[in-house]
């Protein structure tokens, strides 16, 4: 066989776990996005809101490093959100040019309605696990991405 005939991969390329985490996280997100569509919501709103929400104040540069996008991204939605009355920019009280992101009223409705949502979806998943199965995949994901990041 000559170096042009070989396969680039295996043949179990994708039985490969990150295959296998792929296929779930696209799974998951398909399902999300369907979902949330007819709050007028899309999963990325939902990430942000829910960020706002754990840590309300974050700088839009912050929130960008936490979920691992660009400024931009982060500045698009924060003004498409904004634009909805979802969210507020505050200045911040020590740092005047650093505007800290905050929940509206209809920012909290907003999230409430879309957590119900993904809320649904994290229940058909751990009912179909169960208890024990459920809490051995959150311990193994944890595990998958502490080992991904010391890598």
């Amino acid at each position: 066989m000559t170096r042009d005939d070989e396969e680039p991969v295996g043949l179990d390329a994708l039985d490969r776990v990150t295959w296998a985490l792929r296929r779930a996280e696209l799974a998951v997100q398909t399902l999300k996005e369907q979902r949330l569509r007819p709050l007028g919501m899309a999963a990325a709103h939902y990430t942000l809101l829910m960020s706002v929400h754990s840590e309300p104040g974050l700088a839009g540069a912050e929130l960008a490093r936490r979920l691992d996008v660009t400024p931009q991204a982060v500045a698009s939605l924060v003004a498409r959100l904004e634009g909805r009355g979802q969210l507020e920019r505050r200045a911040h009280p020590r740092h005047r040019h650093v505007q800290e992101l905050h929940l509206t009223d209809a920012g909290r409705e907003a999230l409430r309605a879309a957590d119900q949502v993904i809320a649904d979806i994290e229940r058909r998943i751990t009912e179909d696990l169960g208890p024990e199965e459920s809490a051995q995949l959150r311990t193994l994901l944890n595990r998958v991405g502490k080992t991904v990041r010391d890598a």
